[in-house]
C-alpha cells in the first residue's frame, strides 16, 4: 500500500492544485512589490542640477563682487537698462542664491524644482542680458549655460520621450 499525503496537505491548510499546493502562500498569492525607485536623477535633471548649483554660487560671487563696488566691474557710461552696481549686486545675490537652493532641489528630486529651475534660469538669463555692459564676456557664457539649464529642464522627464515615440511608431 502506497502511502499519499492527507488531503488538506501537509500543514493541515487546503491549497490549490497540485504543484502548487506548497508554493503559494497563505491566504493566496501578494500582490507584486512596488517597483524599486529608479535612482534620484539622471541624465539633463542631474547636469542641470549641478549646473544650477555652481552658477548660483558663482552669481552670488558675482552679486558681492558688485555690492562691494570696486573695480571688478567696468564703468559704463549712459545705458538705457541702468542700475546702481548695488542695485545689480543685489539681483545677482538674490537670483544666485535661489538658483543653488534650486539646484540642490533638482539634486534630491523635489517636484516642484523643475518649474522653479526653469523660472530661475529664464530670470538669470535676463539678468545677465541686461548686465552685458558691466562684464560682457561672463554674462555672455553664463547666459548659454541658462540655455542649457532650461533645455534639460523642459525636455521630458528622462525616458518618458523616447517611449511616447516608440509607441507612435516614430522610434
Amino acid at each position: 500500500m502506497t502511502s499519499h499525503p492527507p488531503p488538506d496537505g501537509p500543514t493541515g491548510h487546503t491549497q490549490g492544485e497540485i504543484g502548487t499546493a506548497w508554493s503559494v502562500p497563505p491566504g493566496g498569492p501578494r500582490p507584486p512589490a512596488p517597483a524599486p525607485r529608479d535612482s534620484p536623477i539622471t541624465g539633463g535633471r542631474a547636469f542641470a542640477g549641478v549646473l544650477m548649483l555652481c552658477g548660483g554660487a558663482l552669481a552670488v560671487l558675482q552679486g558681492i563682487a558688485a555690492l562691494a563696488e570696486d573695480d571688478v566691474y567696468a564703468r559704463v557710461g549712459s545705458y538705457v537698462y541702468e542700475l546702481s552696481l548695488t542695485g545689480w549686486g543685489r539681483i545677482h545675490l538674490v537670483l544666485g542664491i535661489l538658483a543653488a537652493a534650486t539646484g540642490a532641489a533638482l539634486l534630491v528630486d523635489l517636484p516642484r524644482a523643475r518649474f522653479a529651475g526653469i523660472l530661475l534660469a529664464a530670470l538669470g538669463l535676463v539678468a545677465q542680458f541686461l548686465f552685458l555692459p558691466y562684464a560682457p564676456l561672463w554674462s555672455a557664457t553664463v547666459m548659454v549655460v541658462d540655455i542649457f539649464v532650461i533645455r534639460a529642464l523642459a525636455a521630458p522627464r528622462d525616458g518618458a520621450g523616447r517611449s511616447a515615440a516608440v509607441q507612435s511608431g516614430r522610434g
